[in-house]
């Protein structure tokens, strides 16, 4: 395993303390508010095939270029060098921008259902509600924490 790297001077970490720097830390919560999106809208009825379909390729497609980077990242792929940055900042920004485009989109099918949906009968429809609107939730926490990183990915982008 590679030696572990600070995330103080502009460099990227390796090994266990990937974890223990900032904004590295916040894979751990990408990966659960994404993950959570994932799972969220995967449960629930689709009345909006394509917007949800959006919603569910961004959060697949962060969830596992999230992973790669990470594991990258905790064997030390990137050997310190300085050029693996910029690819960690593109990323986070890329990421942040799916997850708000993302966000939105899944906030209007949110809205659509209760508009339409019939919450007074036998059916089901209250509980898909309820699992788009903590998907909405979660999707903005996920835009958040991506938006989190890349700046604090910037920021260590300029230092170094």
């Amino acid at each position: 395993m590679a030696p572990a790297a600070t995330s103080g001077g502009g460099s990227l970490p390796s090994g266990f303390s990937v974890l223990a720097s900032f904004p590295d830390l916040l894979f751990i919560f990408e990966f659960i508010f994404g993950g959570l999106v994932w799972i969220l809208v995967a449960s629930s009825k689709v009345p909006y095939p394509l917007v949800q379909g959006w919603v569910m390729f961004v959060s697949v497609f962060c969830f596992v270029v999230t992973t790669i980077l990470l594991f990258l990242y905790f064997v030390g792929a990137h050997g310190g060098d300085a050029s693996w940055i910029p690819l960690d900042v593109s990323y986070h920004l890329i990421a942040a921008l799916f997850y708000l485009s993302a966000s939105v989109l899944e906030a209007y099918a949110t809205i659509r259902i209760k508009e339409f949906a019939d919450f007074t009968g036998p059916n089901i429809t209250f509980k898909y509600y309820q699992e788009n609107i903590s998907a909405v939730v979660f999707a903005y926490a996920a835009t958040l924490t991506y938006v989190i990183h890349a700046v604090f990915s910037l920021i260590r982008w300029k230092s170094s």
